[in-house]
């Protein structure tokens, strides 16, 4: 292969947590594309984000269900981490079969394999990715310069696909009282009392003005739970009461931060939950 071809060769990033599987993609994908270049191949979340914000890869192959992160989880962080300026990558979902994720998927226009991949199938999205890059590349020769590829579009989808595989709210309403140990007994918050609730580790964080709490219930089981209109996500791992929002501030990167009342600290907005604040 000459080095002309090598150099402009489409560029991928396989994360998949079961070695067999990313192996026998891997190989699929030699034959069903052969000039696509593999760069990494890895088995977890982070890592996927790692590994792609070091060697900007044009394709991603994400499993939804791996270690830590997932898929989407994955892929929403590394939005929010990207590159300014740099065109996001054409993104492929690999999963087992899950109803509410296929129809996620679908109703997004978002490419996805089902596992084990069938070679026909595979080829379709090869079609598909192939298609979309040329779109980009052409788009960036008729683009000005200075005309920057906007996240925004691949922001919003991973917004609809997060929210259509979150679990279904609470049936029983909206929780009104949050249970905490505190040592040998148990305490009653008010949930109108939490400013704020943060992931760290395998516990949950609970904010108050005075107090912080730790809970074992995940955040992504707790959001269902939670009255929407007066909580918000801010980040992967960060929901805030909107009515303790004191202050919005915006650094020269182009970062928000909040500041609650009560609180000293900032907290950091990702850009897949900056939509919110977009007056600023």
């Amino acid at each position: 292969m000459s080095q002309n071809r090598l150099a402009t060769a489409p560029t991928a990033l396989i994360a998949e947590d079961e070695p067999l599987l990313a192996q026998a993609l891997q190989a699929e994908l030699a034959c069903a594309w052969p000039e696509l270049r593999v760069l990494a191949t890895v088995g977890d979340g982070a890592s996927a984000v790692a590994q792609a914000l070091q060697l900007l890869p044009e394709v991603l192959f994400f499993d939804i269900r791996m270690p830590g992160l997932g898929g989407l989880e994955a892929a929403a962080e590394l939005a929010d981490d990207w590159p300014q300026g740099q065109a996001f990558p054409a993104l492929v979902f690999v999963t087992a079969y899950d109803q509410y994720a296929v129809q996620a998927f679908e109703t997004q226009a978002v490419d996805y394999l089902l596992k084990p991949v069938q070679p026909a199938r595979l080829q379709k999205t090869v079609s598909k990715v192939k298609l979309a890059l040329m779109g980009r590349a052409q788009a960036a020769i008729n683009s000005e310069a200075d005309h920057a590829p906007s996240l925004e579009p691949t922001l919003e989808q991973l917004r609809q696909l997060l929210a259509a595989t979150r679990p279904p709210a609470a049936s029983d309403g909206p929780l009104k009282v949050l249970q905490v140990s505190v040592g040998s007994s148990i305490r009653m918050v008010p949930i109108g009392d939490v400013l704020y609730f943060e992931a760290a580790d395998k516990y949950v964080r609970v904010l108050t003005a005075s107090h912080e709490y730790l809970i074992r219930t995940p955040l992504k089981d707790l959001l269902p739970q939670l009255d929407a209109q007066n909580f918000w996500q801010i980040h992967r791992g960060t929901v805030v009461q909107a009515a303790a929002i004191e202050a919005v501030s915006r650094d020269e990167a182009g970062k928000l931060a909040l500041s609650l009342r009560g609180r000293t600290e900032k907290l950091a907005v990702s850009r897949l939950y900056s939509q919110q604040f977009r007056a600023m």
